[in-house]
């Protein structure tokens, strides 16, 4: 699964520049351009972390933070606040208000995905680990390598983004819908007997003779990543 960082940020610019650059080091980016729209995105949608600029159109940083704190569901999401308001006292209003971090304009990007890295490897690990193994299956993330006993699968886009995400919860069972939204994203649009098709080609390049078949099919549930199935 590849993690979702929401970028809230007035200036397009800026904002142009995150989404690139970040969307480059591998992550989904979604953009806001005022406190009020990224509390409705974070509706729809809870992001795996929240870039979220200080100087706000209709709801500023500090408050849509404490909204996200008040919240259940985004109380533990991490919150990198970018801003350029560098003193001392705003870094620790900030910090109170329930931001994880705090970068101030203008940074490095390599520093803020770095940044955005650590907060995830503690949040999230399963998205950033760079290796992910189960059974005689490994997933190299760095080098984009699948291999099962040893011998090298070879994959599609859509089929390694598929197998990555099941190999992140290896045994639960993950209807079609939650496939479609995970891989392809919740903004694309596409039949759920998609997720059939993708599956079915990433069982066929799992294969192993001698080995047990490792995509399990639920019948009217979906689909898991499970060895005694």
């Amino acid at each position: 699964m590849i993690p979702y960082v929401l970028v809230v940020e007035d200036e397009d610019a800026l904002a142009t520049l995150l989404d690139y650059n970040l969307v480059k080091e591998g992550f989904r980016v979604e953009r806001a351009a005022d406190g009020e729209e990224a509390l409705l995105r974070v509706e729809e949608e809870t992001p795996d972390l929240i870039v979220l600029d200080w100087m706000l159109p209709k709801v500023s940083g500090v408050e849509v933070c404490r909204q996200l704190r008040a919240r259940p569901a985004t109380r533990r999401t991490p919150v990198i606040m970018l801003t350029a308001r560098g003193e001392e006292s705003d870094k620790i209003r900030g910090l109170d208000t329930g931001a994880d971090d705090y970068v101030v304009k203008p940074f490095a990007i390599n520093e803020l995905s770095a940044r955005i890295r650590a907060l995830l490897r503690r949040s999230r690990p399963e998205l950033v680990e760079e290796r992910l193994e189960y059974a005689d299956l490994i997933l190299d993330r760095a080098s984009h390598r699948v291999t099962r006993a040893g011998k090298d699968i070879h994959l599609g886009p859509t089929e390694y983004r598929l197998l990555d995400f099941l190999m992140q919860r290896p045994g639960r069972v993950f209807t079609r819908e939650r496939l479609l939204d995970a891989v392809w994203g919740p903004n694309t649009y596409v039949e759920a007997r998609t997720v059939d098709v993708h599956v079915g080609r990433l069982r066929k390049a799992l294969r192993v003779p001698g080995s047990p078949e490792l995509i399990r099919t639920v019948r009217s549930a979906g689909y898991s990543l499970d060895a005694q199935g």
